[in-house]
């Protein structure tokens, strides 16, 4: 996951960097690329015979009813029609969804560090949190205060640590608060048993590649594709800065909404000069 998530970040550190400044612009482009690209490939794997079939069997039941509006057998059994001819289409449909999620998928898990998060300013504070792995727990709860470990936070010029350490044990973590002097790219620096840990902080408002989570399991570098995994041996979980976050519509971010219709709409737009049954 560590080499793929590698080649796609400077993949989209090339395409992002014109728009650095204009944001809206560079997510509806990538919004209709990737509206062609999900054409494409319901294109190549769908059977596209069968659902022109199938619609043009659910249009012929639909002007049946219309036919014989005065006929209820014929309006019951054009309807029963129907309903059998869509489950008929969605199942054709499920074939090329296999296909098209995981790309639409892992594009937007690239996405969300440039679009999910709002930019950190100057005098702006925010936390900064270091979860502890638990020798005696798997979920990380088996602290106590009497656990506090000695981890050291050094943070480079341009940055001003506001607060010493809090020690959180119901959720085995360290969090200090931190501001931000001027803009720049920065490495913090957590120092515990003889050995650093680095966390990368961007401050600036375009729109650029942020890290909220450096983390260590598979799973979680998925979801936070953008610095180097930690080690395996090493004391924490996750080093986390609380970056705010894009404001959610309908339980989603405002930019996936925005991708996800622009997609749609192009999509639709661009079925029939690129020869697409959907």
């Amino acid at each position: 996951m560590h080499a793929i998530n590698t080649i796609l970040g400077y993949l989209f550190e090339v395409v992002m960097f014109p728009f650095r400044q204009w944001p809206i612009t560079g997510l509806v482009l990538i919004s209709i690329v990737a509206s062609v690209g999900i054409l494409l490939i319901f294109k190549r794997v769908s059977n596209q015979d069968r659902i022109d079939a199938v619609k043009r069997r659910i249009q012929a039941s639909l002007f049946e009813i219309r036919l014989f509006n005065d006929d209820l057998r014929a309006i019951l059994r054009a309807q029963v029609d129907i309903l059998r001819h869509n489950f008929s289409y969605l199942r054709l449909q499920l074939v090329p969804l296999v296909f098209i999620l995981p790309p639409v998928i892992l594009l937007m898990a690239q996405l969300q560090p440039y679009y999910g998060y709002e930019g950190l300013g100057i005098g702006e504070s925010v936390l900064v949190k270091a979860e502890m792995r638990s020798s005696g727990s798997e979920d990380g709860t088996g602290f106590t205060l009497d656990d506090k470990p000695a981890v050291t936070l050094d943070v480079p010029a341009g940055l001003e640590l506001e607060t010493p350490a809090v020690w959180v044990p119901s959720k085995g973590e360290l969090v200090w608060r931190l501001s931000a002097d001027q803009t720049g790219d920065y490495e913090l620096q957590f120092e515990t048993g003889g050995q650093k840990y680095s966390k990368r902080v961007r401050v600036t408002d375009r729109t650029v590649r942020r890290s909220p989570r450096r983390v260590s399991s598979l799973a979680d570098q998925f979801l936070y594709p953008v610095e180097d995994p930690l080690p395996k041996t090493a004391p924490f979980r996750s080093l986390t800065v609380t970056y705010p976050e894009d404001p959610e519509l309908l339980l989603m971010p405002r930019w996936m909404w925005i991708f996800f219709v622009v997609t749609m709409v192009f999509a639709f737009a661009l079925r029939k000069p690129m020869g697409v049954t959907i």
